[in-house]
């Protein structure tokens, strides 16, 4: 039976809870089981999120004014290569990650995690908790993804995800079963952890911490780099323009959020002589379109 009672569940009155806390409860007494209500919440929050974190790369695609914040201009993934990766996406979501999705809630519960309960959890705990579970995944997906680099691994399992060398948000989940599971289980291995430890984690920092998540590798994927991309305000943050060189160059830049590995690990050499190379080559083309207009400018007078 569902255990989502005002009596086991409150820690203060319905009237005193806010209206997500309140949407949150009455959502929850829908169900007799509370690992069916979590699941099917779960998998319809990841599906709107990443879906819609999608639409606007793709709605971008459309625009020509923003045609030069594309890092690969010259490679255009046509609709049916779009469909192909569109139609595995889902399929995976289905058939790999729902199963998975309903078998979270026994282990969450299993280590302490709190389902129902309400209040939520102060605002600087989620974003406490939200930036380690950034890190830890960092960490995990950085030496595993170099893992599915080597030989057999890449052969069979990882190159299915690199078939796109110009990625698209639609992309971020296109991949081989085993590799969902592998990479997967940094996004929810670092929460579980933590709850294991700590018994100190609700449910909706999870799903704010996993909305998240999706933001970021959709992001990575995009293929556009623009002035308000995070990277610009956060150096340290991977973002588009560091990934998409890895699809790319197909080596270098294993990390999902933060730049701080390949700095340490030395991976991310050929990537800095690439943007070195581009940003020379840019400044010269500056230069000669300079001296053009300078040219014009002097012939014209002399002229005059």
């Amino acid at each position: 039976m569902n255990n989502n009672t005002l009596e086991n569940s409150f820690s203060t009155s319905y009237e005193e809870l806010n209206f997500i806390e309140k949407a949150w409860t009455d959502y929850f007494n829908l169900f007799e089981k509370e690992a069916i209500a979590t699941a099917i919440i779960a998998f319809v929050l990841h599906e709107i999120v990443y879906f819609g974190r999608c639409v606007p790369f793709i709605i971008a695609d459309y625009i020509p004014s923003f045609a030069k914040y594309k890092l690969q201009p010259a490679k255009v993934n046509t609709a049916k290569e779009q469909w192909i990766c569109l139609k595995s996406v889902l399929t995976s979501h289905f058939l790999m990650e729902l199963p998975l999705i309903f078998g979270f809630h026994p282990i969450a519960t299993f280590f302490g995690m709190d389902i129902t309960t309400v209040p939520f959890p102060h605002w600087q705990t989620i974003c406490y908790q939200v930036a380690l579970f950034f890190v830890m995944e960092d960490t995990f997906h950085y030496w595993f993804h170099r893992l599915l680099h080597y030989g057999p691994f890449y052969k069979y399992i990882h190159k299915q995800h690199h078939e796109y060398s110009a990625p698209f948000g639609l992309a971020a989940e296109y991949a081989h079963p085993l590799e969902v599971l592998i990479l997967g289980t940094g996004t929810i291995g670092g929460p579980l952890l933590w709850v294991s430890i700590t018994h100190n984690l609700h449910l909706i920092t999870v799903f704010i911490w996993i909305s998240l998540r999706l933001f970021q590798a959709i992001d990575a994927h995009s293929g556009y780099d623009f002035p308000w991309s995070l990277r610009h305000f956060l150096p340290f943050w991977a973002g588009a323009e560091h990934h998409d060189y890895h699809h790319m160059a197909f080596v270098n830049c294993f990390s999902t959020s933060f730049r701080w590995w390949d700095y340490l690990m030395g991976t991310d050499l050929k990537y800095k002589a690439y943007r070195q190379k581009r940003q020379t080559q840019a400044d010269e083309l500056k230069a000669a379109a300079a001296n053009g207009s300078t040219s014009a400018s002097s012939d014209i007078k002399k002229t005059n």
